[in-house]
């Protein structure tokens, strides 16, 4: 394969700096844009050029010499952004707005972004597919959605090649040569499997269970798990399959879901650490089943997810957050 240089938009985050480091195991130049208000100097590849700076000024450093870009630049934390829209809306759409003039600019006709299953809202089916209503109900999913939107008149007015990625609950943590160096670290920390390793790790007290009497197998929450390193593949994936004048939309997951007491015991299993649990209330707008069809990612960009065992997802993570712990 040819060496393809790619600039990476939110490449020093979590799901940004796994992909980078994929692009640069298969041989390509990558160049990380990104201006640490969320994420880590540390976590940008050694290999990639970095720049620190704002999406709403890529004209700067974008040029013709660029195959394409991958953007992973968003705000990303549900919660605040019902508290504070605005910011959503300045960052994930008017910054977006800015990056695809600089690439219409610059004539680079390549677009791979990273959207969300928060685009679907309450969903109206266990197995969800991207022909399914989309009625978000954060000012984060709306942006992303909003985002889908500008992408599709790019493509058609302008013949951008564009891939949109939904995501499911991406977990796990990767490392080239078994080196794990990228995971999660968000701040606050809002999702399950970190969460729950917090609690192995003696840096909270327990893990609270927001309901044990919905309609599943255990009476908790069943969601769908991709591991990080199979969500990169994806995207190098999706790079091959665009097409210009088209904006193609896949779901990733993994097709099956495991339930909030699986993760809990999964993590006492791989960890032999104690996880105390709390049952809570129910928190408003968490559905019984979140489950993503795969289907249209699989058809058009052959991909399969491989690491689909919720004990290695959690492996992974868990060798993440020992590391980050030893070395503080």
């Amino acid at each position: 394969m040819p060496q393809k240089k790619y600039l990476v938009t939110g490449g020093a985050g979590y799901v940004g700096s796994v992909v980078a480091q994929h692009l640069l195991e298969a041989g390509h130049r990558v160049t990380v844009l990104d201006d640490l208000s969320t994420g880590f100097l540390e976590g940008v590849p050694a290999d990639a050029e970095f720049i620190e700076g704002r999406i709403q000024d890529a004209a700067k450093w974008l040029d013709s010499s660029y195959d394409a870009v991958l953007h992973f630049a968003a705000f990303s934390q549900v919660g605040e952004s019902v508290v504070n829209p605005e910011k959503y809306w300045t960052n994930n759409v008017g910054g977006t707005t800015a990056l695809l003039a600089a690439m219409r600019y610059a004539g680079v006709r390549k677009l791979v972004f990273s959207s969300t299953a928060a685009t679907y809202g309450e969903p109206v089916s266990t197995l969800i597919t991207e022909t399914d209503p989309m009625a978000p109900t954060s000012p984060y999913g709306a942006s992303k959605l909003a985002v889908d939107h500008m992408i599709t008149g790019e493509a058609g007015a302008h013949g951008l090649a564009a891939v949109s990625l939904r995501y499911f609950n991406v977990a796990g943590a990767y490392g080239p040569s078994g080196n794990i160096m990228c995971g999660e670290r968000h701040d606050p920390e809002s999702h399950l499997i970190p969460l729950v390793l917090q609690v192995a790790l003696g840096k909270r007290e327990s893990i609270s269970v927001f309901g044990d009497d919905y309609p599943t197998p255990d009476g908790t929450c069943v969601r769908d798990y991709i591991h990080v390193a199979d969500l990169a593949e994806a995207h190098l994936l999706a790079l091959d399959a665009a097409t210009a004048g088209e904006h193609l939309i896949c779901n990733l997951g993994n097709g099956n879901g495991f339930s909030v007491r699986e993760v809990i015991e999964t993590v006492r299993r791989v960890t032999g650490h104690p996880v105390p649990e709390v049952v809570a209330p129910r928190r408003g707008g968490d559905p019984a089943v979140l489950v993503a069809s795969a289907a249209t990612a699989h058809r058009r960009l052959g991909w399969q997810p491989s690491r689909a065992d919720l004990a290695g997802i959690v492996s992974d993570a868990w060798a993440f957050a020992r590391g980050r712990e030893n070395a503080s």
